[in-house]
């Protein structure tokens, strides 16, 4: 009878010990969000830059290329951590914007607001340990740093960027390199570099800031490759002899791997609403093509820093047995910068503040992408790193808002895929809390908080088709609403018509065909449905006052928007 006892023990024990077992290996979770990285700036979409650990990454697991964000930094952040619209979680706009109209409405904070909880928030219920290393850029006051929404641990630069090797500014003025770790400012180390800094930070968190077998939750929040662009020299040793063929062929050459990669249908053809606007690469001076190589070169190594520090997370989790546990979202906060000095400062000086880089950094052809240069990649450079799509950050055309994201996780995701369904970065959070099985709550800190506006996307790894919804987006008057394979815009002139355009994105994958005069009914159909986006999410409309993002500039050639021709007048 003993033996009889025992034996129906055992099982019992063992199947408790199971039960315990899978408890304590509930899934961790990594994000890692590159800054201003394009569309085609990756070798799994398609680029010539070196990603070995990206490229191993979607080997490994899937490639997303319906992916879209927003289309500024601190606009898809807000979505990224709370899983609802940036006009309910505080960023209507960035807080470097906001216009008179918008100042005290709710959803123009300017910061994180208590109307939303971000996931830590969440998942500390849960009893994750969560970590946040680099771009914050969601409020720095007590209440909306990093520590105060969540991050057990954080090291973060405050503002939306800075020098890579030093705490230079990014602007002249008031706009300082803040950085914190844990709520409290605190000074750079003399070697700093940004990518280099912010793994070395997540890594000593995630080995010495947890419990024994604590799932964690990580934000890996690079700022390469945002402008001023530096590098390393190792790196940019590794590009010395590239980009001499120029934007043209480089642009070519990526849409054709593009399709032969699966990323993009055959037949797309490239959209450049800009080609008739600048000079080509042959009518370039010498010292302008030297100046655009070089540029390019170093851009394209602080990507190749961005995939090695990838790399070496990676390595981390496969050496501790973690890796097959961690579910893992790399992505784009939205297309890549064409900004140039020109069309950043004050909007009554078409210098903006060329004569502050000028007069405080040294852009020599030899200290291009090193300490003390201050180099930005342009709207050329922008639109091939946007390939095949239209514009670039800053606009609710494709090229801003649609980014590349690969998705690891072989529990649940199989390898080499790739997956086509339209995913929106406000569905991260509904995602990551159906993974870890996490319930939000209805209140928070004593207060009802918005209900989620993101869903979970984890059923198209399973071969499920998602029911067909309508995604809304707005920046500062520019406008787009998703809905099937339909994409309505507005855009003000010069890049745009002033009026709805519409695009079938099944048919024209890059946007070259302004449909809206053949479909009317379904202009104004879809007109509609953004009319109620935007009431339901609160959008506070107010006229464009600025530069940022309204001019591109390209050596002595300015596009622009009449309002600021008037401004100078």
């Amino acid at each position: 009878m003993k033996k009889i006892a025992w034996a129906l023990f055992v099982p019992s024990l063992l199947l408790n010990l199971s039960a315990q077992a899978a408890e304590v290996k509930r899934p961790n979770v990594l994000v890692i969000v590159a800054d201003d990285l394009g569309f085609s700036d990756t070798e799994p979409f398609g680029s010539e830059i070196k990603t070995p650990n990206l490229q191993k990454l979607a080997k490994d697991g899937a490639v997303l290329t319906n992916f879209h964000a927003g289309p500024t930094c601190s606009v898809t952040r807000s979505m990224l951590l709370t899983g609802n619209d940036s006009h309910q979680a505080g960023l209507g706009t960035m807080a470097e914007y906001l216009q008179p109209e918008q100042r005290g409405k709710v959803g123009y904070e300017g910061k994180l607001n208590q109307q939303v909880m971000t996931l830590p928030e969440i998942l500390h219920t849960r009893g994750y340990a969560s970590f946040m290393s680099g771009k914050w850029h969601l409020g720095a006051t007590d209440d909306s740093n990093p520590k105060a929404r969540g991050f057990d641990r954080s090291f973060s630069l405050m503002p939306g960027g800075a020098s890579h090797m030093d705490a230079s500014p990014m602007f002249p003025g008031n706009y300082k390199a803040r950085y914190m770790e844990d709520g409290k400012d605190v000074t750079l180390p003399k070697d700093f570099y940004s990518s280099d800094y912010y793994t070395d930070k997540m890594l000593s968190y995630l080995k010495n800031d947890r419990k024994k077998d604590q799932p964690f939750f990580a934000y890996l929040a690079y700022t390469a490759p945002h402008w001023p662009l530096q590098a390393p020299d190792e790196f940019l040793q590794k590009y010395k002899n590239s980009y001499q063929e120029g934007y043209e062929y480089i642009r070519k050459n990526r849409l054709a791997k593009q399709i032969a990669l699966g990323i993009m249908p055959k037949g797309t053809q490239a959209n450049n609403p800009i080609a008739n606007e600048f000079p080509s690469w042959e009518q370039l001076t010498p010292a302008q093509k030297a100046d655009q190589i070089k540029t390019m070169q170093v851009y394209a190594a602080m990507i190749d820093s961005l995939d090695y520090n990838i790399g070496r997370v990676i390595n981390y989790l496969k050496d501790t047995g973690e890796l097959d546990n961690t579910f893992i979202l790399f992505m784009s906060d939205n297309g890549a910068e064409s900004a140039t000095p020109e069309s950043l400062g004050t909007n009554d000086d078409k210098n903006g503040i060329r004569e502050w880089v000028n007069a405080n950094f040294d852009n020599s052809l030899e200290n291009m992408g090193k300490k003390g240069s201050y180099v930005n990649l342009g709207p050329q450079w922008a639109q091939v790193a946007s390939t095949p799509l239209p514009y670039f950050k800053s606009f609710v055309a494709n090229g801003g808002i649609h980014v590349p994201a690969i998705v690891r996780y072989p529990k649940l995701v199989n390898a080499g895929k790739i997956k086509t369904d339209v995913i929106h970065v406000k569905d991260f959070v509904p995602s990551v809390l159906e993974l870890t099985q996490s319930p939000r709550p209805h209140t928070f800190n004593g207060h009802a908080i918005l209900p989620l506006e993101g869903r979970s996307f984890l059923p198209v790894f399973k071969n499920q088709t998602l029911p067909e919804r309508s995604l809304g987006w707005e920046f500062n008057t520019r406008r787009a609403l998703y809905r099937g394979d339909w994409t309505l815009q507005m855009q003000a002139p010069p890049y745009g018509t002033g009026s709805w355009e519409l695009y079938n994105r099944k048919n024209d994958p890059s946007y070259l065909h302004n449909v809206a005069a053949q479909n009317p009914k379904k202009v104004q159909e879809l007109a509609k449905e953004w009319d109620q986006y935007a009431q339901h999410v609160g959008v506070v409309e107010a006229p464009v006052r600025y530069k940022y993002g309204q001019m591109n500039c390209f050596y002595d050639t300015c596009i622009e928007p009449d309002f600021l021709k008037k401004m100078r007048d």
